[in-house]
């Protein structure tokens, strides 16, 4: 988790502080101008620790127990991506712990606490939909797909695969415009503590709609050579591995 890590560490800066870049890529208006610098070495010094995190995590990253196994290179980006998504639960968490503290305890709340927290769950809710995707965890009705032959479950995947992309193709081409006017002018949410959730979560579900639509893709080449699929109302192979590790530990207990 190391690498996930440093990559949040200087995203959060980079993501605070991004005005500057606009600034300095000489697309800002009045408003922008008149509120932030532009962009110095501090900035394009963590902009280059962030691709370093990106690069060494996406060489670093290993699926874990159930996770099953990388196969193509978007499956390396969705799961270093999970591993941010988790660092993001635990910080999500965090916050609204220290709220809870401040607010009821101390009677001292704060004024960032209920912003944050909502700007992560943005960014969670999102990224976990591309996690579960190059998993395989995403809601799917199996009642006929079960029945079929492979090549007709291969159609299938096929159609599934073609309304994802279509989907994510809509979403580009009907919100483009308003996810780059609110990016480049930097829209924040109206509050005291006024964080650009606008500006960065419009920018994100097209960006993470692509990555879905690539990972399916990827899916469908992946398991295009498999063999048929069946799914239980119960998974047998994580029941038994539930029981394997129940007795590991029932072993261990018994030495110990």
């Amino acid at each position: 988790m190391a690498w996930p890590a440093a990559f949040i560490a200087c995203l959060v800066w980079l993501v605070w502080y991004f005005p500057r870049f606009i600034i300095y890529a000489g697309l800002a208006n009045d408003n922008l101008n008149s509120g932030y610098m532009t962009a110095g070495a501090v900035d394009f010094a963590l902009m280059a620790g962030a691709v370093i995190a990106l690069v060494m995590g996406l060489r670093s990253v290993r699926t874990t127990a159930g996770e099953g196994e990388i196969e193509t290179p978007i499956d390396r980006l969705s799961l270093f991506l999970g591993r941010v998504t988790m660092l993001l639960v635990v910080i999500l968490v965090a916050v609204m712990a220290y709220e809870v503290t401040l607010r009821y305890v101390f009677e001292r709340p704060t004024l960032w606490a209920n912003e944050m927290s909502l700007w992560m769950a943005g960014f969670i809710f999102l990224l976990s939909g591309l996690y579960a995707m190059q998993q395989r965890s995403h809601i799917r009705i199996y009642l006929l797909y079960d029945v079929f032959p492979r090549s007709v479950q291969r159609v299938c995947d096929v159609i599934s695969t073609a309304l994802i992309c279509l989907f994510a193709a809509a979403m580009i081409w009907g919100s483009w415009n308003e996810a780059r006017d609110k990016f480049l002018r930097w829209e924040t949410f109206g509050t005291a503590f006024d964080p650009p959730i606008p500006a960065t979560l419009k920018p994100l579900i097209l960006l993470v709609m692509v990555l879905v639509a690539l990972q399916a893709v990827a899916n469908l080449i992946a398991d295009w050579r498999k063999g048929p699929e069946t799914h239980g109302v119960i998974d047998e192979g994580e029941v038994e591995e539930m029981i394997q590790t129940a007795r590991a530990q029932h072993e261990q207990g018994r030495h110990d």
